[in-house]
């Protein structure tokens, strides 16, 4: 089965509405115009609920089918990225330095384009929580929706969601049981010293070869602490000393990303971590402050439920587009709080090009735009995921 045919004569509509989105981009919580687009189009799709202000401006909207049944749960992000739009497309973004880098806007259609086929057909039992959440980009607005209880008062027993792949061949699904997005935490170093004269380095304290030794032995954390059958990255993703070339500083900052699927070695990384830079602090003379944030959690699917979702999407896509046990990526996505309160799986759906095409611009790229051409996929993916986990007697 390919796209449903009801949902393939929205295909123009959904344009539409991912193009208005595109427009008025908004970040983190701060989600309100999105929130009440979304709000205003099941209202005419006639959804029996919607429950705003959850998360500050999440939106949970139920769907009720015919007779007894379950609640499953279908999740889409809304929020954007502060990043100046570089598409050149006639619906860029209107907001100087946020634009939808990320295809929220794709995701939030195919899911707004899913309830409305489900408002109109009910050919499911029990019901449909409708799930758009914000601040999936920066402060974990997904563990806040299940921090503010949607999971126990709505009722849902299973939760389901899809992220858009530019660098996936357009239209093939991608996902594995167990760990597919990593987990993410972040540091910042602090160096201070004693800044001075360049031409008289002996009477300073310099931070600059404290850094550079910090950031080199950072990475036999990878090399020579982690088995090399356990996935670790460790980036250093920022260094800033100095103002001119004949100071040298009293401080210096660097930042670094730490990525993991193990809990075992995400602590094993920490740990290392604060040791290097305590022991190169002491070796040049230096203090070191390190500001050490756990972030989200690995992105964990559920064994069965991933089978299942792998299943539905061959009906989609068909069996050559369906890539049950993928490879994991070492990407972050705060869907990981809801898998840890439910069973539930997470996708990807390619919008990339044909093998062989030239690449297109990935996520977070101030060129990317989401492909249109994706969201009937997607929302036919969500369709039939309820109709075959929830049919009707």
């Amino acid at each position: 089965m390919p796209v449903l045919n009801r949902i393939a004569g929205q295909t123009a509509e959904m344009t539409g509405w991912r193009r208005h989105l595109h427009r008025m981009p908004e970040l983190q919580f701060d989600c309100s115009r999105t929130a009440a687009f979304v709000a205003d189009r099941l209202r005419d799709f006639g959804v029996d609920e919607i429950h705003e202000g959850i998360a500050q401006t999440g939106v949970v909207a139920i769907l009720n089918g015919q007779g007894d049944g379950p609640t499953i749960g279908l999740r889409a992000d809304m929020d954007a990225l502060p990043i100046l739009e570089a598409t050149g497309a006639d619906y860029a973004s209107e907001v100087p330095g946020a634009m939808h880098a990320c295809g929220h806007d794709g995701h939030t259609t195919m899911l707004l384009g899913a309830a409305k086929y489900l408002a109109e057909t009910r050919r499911f039992a029990g019901r449909v929580a409708l799930i758009f959440q914000p601040a999936e980009e920066d402060g974990g607005g997904g563990q806040v929706m299940v921090q503010e209880g949607v999971m126990d008062r709505f009722g849902i027993s299973r939760v389901f969601g899809i992220h858009n792949a530019p660098h996936i061949p357009f239209g093939r699904f991608v996902t594995t049981p167990g760990p597919l997005l990593a987990a993410v935490d972040t540091a910042t170093v602090r160096i201070s010293g004693r800044g001075g004269h360049g031409g008289a380095p002996h009477k300073t304290v310099d931070p600059i070869p404290a850094v550079v030794g910090m950031v080199g032995a950072l990475q036999t954390i990878v090399s020579r602490n982690t088995a090399a059958a356990e996935e670790l990255v460790v980036s250093v993703t920022q260094i800033h000393a100095g103002t001119a070339s004949n100071i040298v500083p009293g401080e210096a900052w660097f930042c670094a990303t730490i990525r993991s699927f193990d809990a075992g070695v995400r602590d094993m990384a920490e740990r290392r971590f604060r040791d290097i830079v305590a022991g190169h602090a002491a070796a040049y003379g230096v203090t070191a402050d390190v500001d050490y944030d756990r972030g989200y959690p690995p992105t964990v699917n559920h064994p069965q439920e991933a089978a299942f979702a792998a299943d539905v999407a061959r009906e989609i896509a068909g069996d050559a587009m369906v890539e049950a046990n993928g490879a994991r990526e070492m990407a972050a996505e705060d869907f990981a709080y809801m898998l840890q309160a439910r069973p539930g799986a997470y996708l990807f759906l390619g919008t990339g090009p044909a093998a062989g095409a030239p690449p297109v611009p990935g996520l977070h790229h101030p060129a990317y735009d989401f492909n249109d051409e994706a969201a009937p996929l997607g929302a036919s993916f969500f369709a039939r995921l309820v109709e075959r986990a929830q049919p009707l007697a």
